[in-house]
């Protein structure tokens, strides 16, 4: 991300607010400033909609694609991957990951989306689709954010679009038809190609990671690796904030109309997923304590989990329902939820650093990689 600066050793007691800098220290204020200004840009300019919907990538509109790219390949050229060695052996950081992507965090959304829209049935189908829809792009932020482990956001990331490209067909096969069934609740059918998410999962992890990676090898090889952290990332890190930002005022540019056309329906689809993201993240980070991993493992078991995929969520529903359906509405309100409560978590995650000084699980941690 921009020059978020790293503290050296756990035992340093300085304040989190001076390791940030100016750009990261204000990154809620950027963050609503957009928000604000794609509702307003959705709201006053006749026919923005249609204009940024006219040319799409994997059902994603051109602008957003860009947006997400531009965001993720500053963190990718930053992940060390001669490193990915000491993740890919961590069994309880793959199998937590698992764990919580692909069984806990589906069933909770659907439990969530049951209990708090009942009566809204679309609205009750767009959430179980957003929980279906694992993260693969804003999380790497949060995660870098936080000081976590990029190695392993990486690695976690990778596994998840993999999974995506396998499970999502048949879990919201399970989820809208199958599980409504045997409870006797009413049943919806989701008809989504595997090759569409794969499309998805290659155009938003697959090119960036490519150019990150590409990036990493061509740097090291020419000026070496000092050089190549020292001079090249400080000066590419901002663009991570200036796609993050770019692409949330085009995103709720889009949907800007139908989010303040409904508030009623937007604050009854938010209250599930504030509950979801809370639980999650919750989960993630006391699994990581539990099982004594490191602050940075911990920090990436809780972000991957609790971030989801919602340019794929927004796509599917877009593309199963309709533009202007309800479940495409509650596609849109996901990251109108998730980017704020995903950033206030970023100082919570910050301000729990300290609990893992001295910490044995850390120390053990620190010296396998």
């Amino acid at each position: 991300m921009t020059q978020v600066d790293r503290l050296d050793t756990p035992t340093e007691h300085d304040s989190v607010a001076a390791k940030l800098s100016t750009l990261d220290r204000f990154l809620p204020v950027w963050i609503i400033a957009a928000m604000v200004a794609g509702l307003l840009l959705g709201r006053i300019v006749p026919g923005i909609g249609s204009t940024l919907s006219a040319v799409e990538i994997e059902g994603v509109s051109l602008p957003i694609a860009l947006g997400l790219l531009v965001m993720m390949y500053p963190v990718l050229a930053k992940v060390r991957y001669d490193r990915l060695d000491t993740v890919t052996g961590d069994r309880r950081l793959l199998m937590s990951s698992l764990l919580l992507n692909w069984v806990v965090g589906p069933a909770l959304m659907f439990a969530l989306a049951w209990i708090f829209l009942p009566d809204l049935p679309e609205y009750r189908t767009g959430l179980i689709i957003v929980g279906l829809a694992r993260c693969i792009a804003m999380v790497i932020i949060w995660n870098d954010l936080a000081c976590g482990d990029r190695e392993a956001a990486a690695v976690l990331v990778a596994i998840n679009s993999v999974f995506q490209v396998i499970a999502f067909a048949a879990l919201g096969w399970f989820y809208l038809s199958v599980l409504p069934g045997w409870l006797g609740l009413a049943q919806t059918n989701l008809d989504v190609s595997p090759w569409h998410i794969a499309g998805s999962v290659l155009v938003f992890l697959g090119i960036p990671l490519l150019a990150g990676y590409l990036s990493r090898r061509v740097g090291e090889k020419r000026w070496g690796r000092a050089a190549y952290e020292r001079s090249f990332l400080p000066k590419i890190g901002p663009w991570a904030l200036y796609g993050l930002l770019f692409t949330i005022v085009i995103l709720f540019a889009l949907q800007g109309d139908q989010i303040t056309s409904k508030p009623l329906d937007v604050a009854r689809i938010a209250l599930p997923l504030l509950a979801y993201f809370v639980l999650m993240w919750g989960g993630g980070y006391l699994m990581g304590r539990a099982l004594g991993m490191s602050y940075e493992r911990t920090t990436t078991l809780a972000f991957t989990a609790a971030g989801n995929n919602f340019e794929l969520a927004i796509a599917v529903a877009i593309a199963t329902f309709g533009v202007t359906s309800g479940q495409a509405l509650a596609g849109v309100v996901g990251p109108l939820i998730e980017v704020p409560v995903l950033v206030a978590l970023v100082y919570v995650a910050l301000a729990l650093r300290s609990r893992f000084t001295h910490s044995p699980a850390t120390a053990s941690e620190a010296s396998r990689g």
